[in-house]
């Protein structure tokens, strides 16, 4: 009994486990993350629901956003003029099987015919054939990702519990805002009647999405439909990445994942993440920083780390050193007056000596005020640098090109600010601002107490006819 238990785990992982994870992790042979300066898709399962979605589709409609519904093929024959709704107001229809049922529990053949029989009714109800499919639960199996030329599977890039009524309206604003990015591919649900759901969950759902349209609006995002995403993404400079170096950046991606949930990694602006950092003790040599100031072993850092996701699009984006340099500095600027203002409203992080930070990237952080050291020559520096030069070697304009060219400015180093130093120039800065408008209302005080001799001066005229 034990070892046909065992067969029976080793072939539910080679046949959906496996294949589940790597292309949940990597990307391989689905799409589940897009790419675009504006652009992000919104996507909805489980439909249609006589109930939720003609509100949804009203919602859409008064925001001008498209979207996919990746429909039940038995909820779509049962609600035809719903379908024809979605098609005639521009949205996209996807398959999510016949039967919502997880592709785990089924035969490669039975898969087929619940694609092909909502593909289908799909066809009879609009005149249009779906290709775009996404299983239930997200599961594929081994002969689904084999079978990618019949139909594109789609997942997702941002999942956030909506299904669930206890999260309610407001938590589940909070995390919708939260991944309100370009290129994010989010999954709601337009129904509450499958297995695991809460009926009346859609209703929160409604309201977050409402929400999150108006953000969206206001910082000029628009929702596009998922076949416009992938038309986008394969002029994207990724898709020319061979498998060895997109399994390199999965890999790289995952483990940013798994370090800041174990060190518990803070992010200075969650709905836009470049830098994280975290409260530690410094573990090296005394340095001496700028100020005069030393930096002793056991003395407390704030530790800085660049955002794996943000350093991979930048550098894939950057036509050369020189603009990823630019696009960096900006980012900096915009998240350090941050953590200065968190520094200074928090008593922990206020205790920090230092701001600390190891990068290959080296250039530019003197123009913040930072300090640039080499790292001390041990196990830790080699094995960073070997680290880095692969990741560069994906990431960095020239690609492996740079490694050969100049290897020798490709050293990790490492970055030090007093964080006194931080906080003067924060001060210095709003310093700087009250004295700007200080002046500008002194102007406008002068002028309308001008204006207002003028007006003392003029006396007032009828005109008569």
């Amino acid at each position: 009994m034990q070892t046909l238990l065992l067969w029976l785990f080793y072939i539910s992982s080679f046949y959906a486990f496996i294949p589940g994870l790597i292309s949940r992790i990597f990307g391989y042979r689905v799409f589940r993350k897009g790419t675009g300066s504006k652009e992000f898709a919104l996507t909805f399962d489980d439909g249609p629901d006589p109930r939720f979605t003609p509100q949804l589709l009203d919602l859409l409609l008064r925001y001008e956003a498209k979207a996919t519904f990746f429909v039940v093929g038995a909820n779509a024959e049962r609600y035809p003029d719903l379908i024809r709704r979605m098609h005639a107001e521009g949205h996209l229809i996807g398959i999510h099987n016949y039967v919502h049922k997880t592709n785990w529990l089924m035969r490669p053949a039975t898969v087929r015919r619940q694609i092909e029989r909502t593909a289908d009714i799909i066809y009879n109800i609009t005149g249009e054939r779906s290709t775009y499919y996404r299983p239930p639960w997200g599961i594929v199996n081994l002969f689904d990702i084999s079978k990618r030329r019949q139909v594109q599977i789609v997942l997702w890039s941002a999942m956030f519990g909506d299904w669930r009524e206890k999260l309610g309206a407001d938590r589940l604003t909070e995390k919708m805002l939260v991944r309100l990015n370009p290129g994010e591919v989010m999954l709601l649900h337009d129904s509450g009647t499958t297995l695991g759901a809460d009926q009346d969950a859609p209703e929160h759902m409604l309201v977050a999405l409402e929400r999150t349209l108006e953000v969206a609006q206001n910082r000029a995002l628009r929702s596009i439909r998922i076949d416009e995403m992938i038309k986008m993404a394969e002029n994207s400079p990724v898709q020319k990445l061979s498998y060895g170096k997109r399994l390199i950046v999965g890999l790289w991606l995952a483990w940013e994942q798994v370090f800041q949930f174990l060190f518990q990694l803070r992010t200075i602006s969650p709905e836009d993440p470049f830098l994280h950092y975290r409260l530690r003790k410094y573990q090296g040599g005394p340095i001496k920083m700028q100020g005069g100031s030393v930096l002793n072993k056991g003395d407390k850092v704030i530790e800085l780390h660049i955002d794996n996701r943000q350093l991979f699009e930048l550098g894939i984006h950057s036509r050369s050193s020189a603009q990823l340099a630019i696009r960096m500095i900006r980012r900096m600027e915009k998240d350090l007056p941050v953590l200065a203002e968190r520094i200074a409203s928090d008593e922990g992080l206020a205790e920090a000596k230092a701001l600390y930070g190891v990068s290959m990237i080296n250039r530019g952080p003197e123009k913040f005020g930072f300090t640039v050291l080499d790292l001390p020559d041990g196990l830790f520096a080699r094995s960073t640098k070997f680290y880095l030069s692969i990741l560069l070697s994906v990431i960095h304009p020239a690609g492996g090109a740079r490694l050969k060219e100049r290897s020798e400015l490709l050293v990790p180093k490492m970055i030090l600010m007093p964080v006194s130093q931080l906080l003067d120039q924060m001060n210095q800065r709003a310093s700087h601002e009250k004295t700007v408008k200080k002046r500008e209302r002194k102007q406008e005080e002068e002028l309308a107490l001008k204006e207002s001799v003028v007006e003392a001066e003029l006396p007032g005229v009828t005109v008569g006819h």
